[in-house]
């Protein structure tokens, strides 16, 4: 799994990491590992959710100690069907679940939790205000009814449970204290303590860096070695091949088909996933004859950024990349008014400004989409129609009242350049897979019309064939004249969808490109050196 040294880069208190996976994980012989009999076999699965026939006949099996990816485009039904399993959602009648030897129509929560079936969705479901024990623990100690709580017992469980991941946590510090990987850790231990066979992992990637990716892989083959099944759902496709021993594919809720992942490419798991094929080519312009948009001089915000100078110019699409912590994220709210400057000046059309809030920056014609579509990005209780529209009330304005007309018109006008899936509009934004989720917030911003546009990792959570479809629009509307800042960890879509490249590292930028005159593996390795 690497030196401890590597885990030392997350730079938070009382984590280190023990040599290899773990005593009991790498000394521990699968020897269900390579059995034919499957764990769990769902067969005849369908379910409608949210209006859409989300699952069409689906069958597919999971073998006990087998890594299992689950791939497809965003809506493709990856999300119900994982639901199934640990009795989230029911399926339709007629449906057979046969897990370890026992079949069901249906599996309720308590039920799947006893037996052995473990989940770590995408928001890791986690209590950032708790400590690290609490976490892992308080279902094991307190049970299903209240009663005192053993905190004595509670830690040397959950030190017992990051013990055999082979990693050190101080487990009385709150969870709030580490980085999202070591929470994806902390969410992994949790399930060990169930004395999990199967475990569902839902994107668990999707915001590590490529060295805590790494390590996190490291900790799947782990538990594969021990005989507990991970299924594995990632858009990354290079982490699916990495990974798994075979892949299922979903297209519009239908089984496309299970393959060996020996010998299979992304290419080919993109043509399986969408059916189509993707040519990726560099799109890089000169924009040079273009007036400047945005002008940032020296601008520094203490212990996040230093001596940041840059311009985006009309119609330019600027693209920043770096690993996790280069500040970029910090530099994006900077520029929209969420964060404020130490020092230096921004330029908007020439003229200095200085936003004290988010709805300067929006008045100015700037426009920010969040990493973080779940806590900035969207309202979830609210409908798919009104988060759509909340950033431009004034184009659905009839008189003096909200039309409704003109609202139905603006949201399917969007719904469908982006290529999103819903049910309703009047559906809970909740409903929807997490990449329809981000199409719906890019469709926010790109409604206000604004002259700049920053996008903040626009494809977290978004499957292969949405990401062409996003990029596509993005070019688009930087041919039409708009400045937009493209913000991403993955190197390859800054390369292929940006005028010019600037690589942030340690606050700074410390390198600049040009896509038409560099090489992809340039610039991959100097922002993975």
């Amino acid at each position: 799994m690497g030196s401890p040294g590597c885990w030392a880069g997350f730079g938070r208190p009382g984590m280190s990491l023990q040599n290899g996976i773990g005593h009991t994980f790498m000394h521990q012989l699968a020897t269900t590992g390579g059995s034919e009999k499957p764990l769990l076999s769902l067969h005849d699965i369908n379910m409608t959710f949210g209006g859409v026939k989300a699952l069409r006949n689906v069958s597919c099996d999971v073998r006990p100690g087998e890594a299992h990816c689950l791939a497809g485009e965003s809506g493709c039904g990856k999300s119900p069907l994982i639901k199934i399993t640990p009795g989230v959602s029911r399926p339709a009648d007629g449906a057979s679940i046969e897990y370890d030897g026992e079949t069901y129509s249906h599996m309720s929560p308590v039920t799947a939790q006893d037996r052995g079936i473990q989940v770590i969705w995408q928001d890791l479901a986690l209590f950032p205000e708790m400590s690290v024990a609490e976490n892992i623990a308080f279902q094991t100690v307190l049970g299903r009814w209240p009663k005192p709580v053993d905190y004595g017992r509670m830690r040397k469980i959950a030190t017992d449970a990051l013990e055999r991941l082979g990693i050190t946590l101080d487990v009385d510090l709150p969870l709030k204290e580490y980085a999202i990987a070591q929470r994806q850790i902390v969410a992994i231990a949790r399930a060990l303590v169930g004395e999990a066979k199967l475990v569902f992992m839902d994107e668990p990637t999707a915001s590590l860096t490529q060295s805590e990716t790494d390590h996190l892989l490291d900790i799947v083959r782990g538990l594969s070695a021990a005989g507990v099944a991970v299924v594995f759902v990632s858009h990354r496709l290079a982490e699916v091949l990495e990974i798994s021993s075979r892949i299922t594919v979903l297209r519009d809720g239908a089984l496309v088909g299970v393959y060996p992942a020996a010998g299979m490419t992304q290419s080919r798991i993109t043509e399986l996933m969408t059916g189509k094929t993707f040519d990726q080519q560099v799109r890089a312009k000169s924009r040079q004859d273009q007036p400047v948009v945005l002008e940032v001089k020296g601008l520094s915000r203490p212990g996040q950024f230093d001596d940041i100078s840059l311009t985006v110019r009309r119609g330019e699409t600027l693209g920043i990349t770096g690993l996790l912590g280069a500040g970029r994220t910090e530099l994006a709210q900077t520029l929209f008014g969420m964060l404020q400057p130490a020092a230096g000046t921004i330029m908007l059309d020439g003229k200095p400004v200085r936003f004290s809030s988010n709805r300067d920056a929006i008045k100015a014609g700037v426009a920010y989409l969040s990493e973080d579509r779940l806590s900035l990005g969207l309202i979830q209780p609210q409908s798919i129609s009104d988060n759509l529209v909340i950033s431009s009330l004034g184009k659905i304005v009839s008189g003096r009242f909200l039309s409704d007309e003109r609202k139905r018109k603006l949201v399917a006008g969007w719904i469908t350049d982006l290529g999103v899936k819903i049910g309703l509009q009047g559906d809970a934004i909740s409903t929807l897979s997490g990449g329809n989720q981000q199409r719906i917030a890019i469709a926010k911003w790109l409604a206000t019309d604004p002259k700049l546009l920053i996008l903040d990792a626009p494809t977290v959570g978004v499957d292969v064939g949405a990401r062409a479809g996003i990029f596509d629009i993005v070019a688009k509307l930087a041919d039409t004249g708009l400045a937009i800042i493209l913000i991403s960890d993955e190197v390859p879509e800054v390369y292929f969808n940006a005028d010019r490249v600037l690589h942030m590292a340690q606050g700074r930028i410390v390198g600049s490109y040009d896509p038409r005159s560099v090489s992809l593996a340039e610039i991959e390795g100097a922002v993975y050196a």
